[in-house]
């Protein structure tokens, strides 16, 4: 994955590093200096002066570090994620390209390639799921999801709720070409609810705008729902027809 944009300055001898630092990020989703610093292999100190950069030119933000049960000595660490400005430049070089041969794919083809283009796009979340829950049988369903989303490049993590789970998904490698071609976010709704065996709500999407894609997984499977297994892209009779028409939310998308 290559990565390019106004704020990696391409004359600068560090252009090479803060790209790799971005390219982290996106693979495995927030990062703490100290994350980072052991993944590329850099020091404290050069770490911590690519984040500073990338935070000053609106690439990067950072915030506390989310600290459960009693908290140690010390300022919890600083978690650094993609804004806005930085998941656009790193989509913006591909999305020309990606649009372009899916018209073409639409006009010679037919909508049906493009759904069918869709769903080989996301089957990895099938494929994927059965491993993560082998590797970490403590995971709990959503749980082992958001791994391999994240580590598919979407950031995902899972929020609790009264009535289940809440998928939230800081990025998403395809937001800009899937606001023309809604097809792309179907397909994986359709594979998400695929693989937990039951109906889920997509609330919002980055593609329709808001900062986040979240996802209500109800804590009791659906009559309707397929099971682990099933070819992604079954669809349910409650599945709104359009996922990027979102119901009221007083969440997710904050």
């Amino acid at each position: 994955m290559e990565i390019a944009g106004s704020a990696l300055d391409t004359s600068s001898a560090d252009a090479p590093t803060r790209a790799r630092v971005l390219r982290s990020i996106v693979e495995h989703g927030p990062s703490t200096a100290a994350q980072l610093g052991d993944r590329l292999d850099l020091t404290p100190a050069a770490v911590r002066r690519h984040l500073d950069h990338l935070v000053e030119e609106g690439v990067l933000d950072a915030g506390q570090q989310r600290v459960y049960g009693t908290r140690g000595r010390g300022r919890p660490a600083r978690v650094f994620r993609l804004t806005d400005a930085g998941r656009s430049q790193l989509d913006q070089q591909y999305d020309d390209l990606a649009a372009q041969a899916l018209r073409f794919l639409a006009e010679t083809q037919g909508q049906d390639a493009v759904v069918e283009f869709a769903r080989r796009r996301v089957a990895f979340i099938e494929r994927d799921y059965a491993r993560v829950v082998e590797e970490d049988p403590s995971l709990s369903p959503a749980e082992a999801l958001a791994t391999v989303l994240t580590r598919g490049g979407y950031a995902a993590a899972v929020r609790q709720l009264p009535i289940g789970d809440q998928l939230c998904q800081q990025h998403c490698p395809v937001s800009h070409v899937a606001a023309e071609f809604p097809q792309l976010c179907e397909a994986e709704t359709e594979a998400i609810s695929a693989v937990l065996g039951r109906h889920v709500q997509r609330l919002a999407t980055i593609a329709h705008g808001d900062g986040v894609c979240t996802t209500c997984i109800p804590s009791t499977p659906s009559t309707s729902s397929t099971t682990p297994g099933t070819t992604p892209g079954t669809t349910h009779s409650t599945t709104p027809s359009h996922p990027l028409q979102q119901p009221d939310h007083t969440d997710g998308a904050s």
